[in-house]
């Protein structure tokens, strides 16, 4: 079977990647900016076993290719190395399109990925991948230097002709990642080389910069009122964006404006325009009357994901509850490592009026 490149653009838009050359930095940057963003992130090399174990030798014979100690696995021209080793992330990459469709449905991936060097474009928006790369020097030292290296140095130390086993290996990488230097040095991607001279931050604020994620000093959040301007034009968001379990009924609130009391809205605003609500609420969907206050309804426009703006939501309904007397707030959710970025702790499942379960969390503000 055969998915046309369109199709998994678009079943991939919420996917980030960070790709590039060795010892470039991919792994230390993907890893910074999930932290920073409450994003999780995907590595392709942490599912390698996994993926090796559902494929087969038909299917995915350099996957099935077994070594039986270093010496073995060293002891081929550099030809073969080189092409066992490219067979072997083609193959793996169906597995990793795959899940990165499964895990990115509603929320924002990141993907450490080193795979895509020469067909990004087949995967991808040129927006959303960056490139960090480095000049290939020593990479078998450099690369064996690293503690989560730590198996391949051991393995590789285990050949009976260690400084054999090295060149080979050293030359085999070296020559396809000054291909994929060359490569991307003289394409339109974006890449960042590698500079020991440049903190983390300041590398990954060019990566920021590339994503479009730089943009959280633009974003307002602003309370809605009554009849007000943001009024109308948060029920025109609504009826437009793309959550269709809620749209009616959010519709229906604010339209006739049901909120008593303290409850109310709030957006973002970016450019002039809402990208995302959030509410306070006294009751939610769910039939647990001591359970109160509810900050639900949060939804963030797709195109504005990943920018901390749900983050921002978040804050500023738990600073007006904290400044309307009360001590703790509830999320409930379906997603799971998300809201634990922001403070929550787990509670318990609980169950909505749909008879669907959903997680409950708090938190003390």
């Amino acid at each position: 079977m055969i998915f046309q490149d369109n199709i998994i653009k678009e079943y991939l838009r919420n996917v980030y990647f960070i790709s590039g050359t060795a010892c470039g930095g991919k792994t230390t940057v993907t890893k910074a900016l999930g932290k920073k963003y409450g994003i999780p992130v995907y590595v392709i090399d942490d599912q390698y076993k996994i993926h090796q174990f559902k494929s087969d030798k038909e299917h995915q014979p350099s996957m099935n290719t077994t070594f039986k100690d270093a010496d073995e696995f060293f002891n081929r021209s550099v030809e073969e190395y080189k092409k066992w080793l490219l067979d072997n992330s083609r193959e793996q990459l169906d597995y990793v399109l795959l899940d990165l469709i499964r895990l990115s449905q509603d929320k924002i991936i990141l993907c450490d990925l080193h795979s895509v060097v020469y067909d990004a474009d087949r995967i991808t928006d040129p927006s959303r991948i960056a490139f960090m790369i480095s000049k290939p020097v020593n990479i078998v030292d450099t690369y064996c230097n690293r503690e989560d290296h730590k198996p391949f140095s051991d393995f590789i130390h285990s050949a009976t002709d260690y400084e054999a086993a090295k060149a080979t290996c050293d030359q085999t990488l070296t020559e396809l990642n000054i291909e994929a230097y060359d490569y991307l040095k003289n394409s339109d991607y974006f890449w960042v080389e590698r500079d020991n001279n440049r903190s983390v931050d300041d590398t990954v604020a060019l990566v920021e910069k590339h994503f479009g994620w730089d943009l959280s000093d633009d974003i307002l959040v602003e309370k809605v009122n009554k009849g007000d301007k943001l009024s109308d034009e948060l029920l025109s968001f609504i009826e437009n964006f793309s959550w269709e379990e809620v749209k009616d009924h959010m519709a229906g609130l604010v339209r006739n404006w049901e909120f008593t009391d303290w409850e109310t809205m709030f957006v973002a605003v970016c450019d002039k325009r809402i990208v995302g609500m959030i509410s306070v609420m006294k009751t939610d969907y769910y039939d647990l009357p001591d359970t109160c206050p509810w900050v639900s309804s949060l939804f963030v426009d797709e195109k504005y994901r990943g920018k901390r703006i749900s983050e921002k939501l978040v804050n500023a309904a738990n600073d007006y509850l904290r400044k309307n007397g009360f001590g703790e707030s509830y999320i409930p959710t379906g997603h799971v490592g998300l809201f634990e970025h922001y403070g929550y702790h787990y509670v318990n499942d609980i169950k909505n009026y749909g008879g669907e379960t959903d997680h409950l969390y708090v938190k003390t503000i």
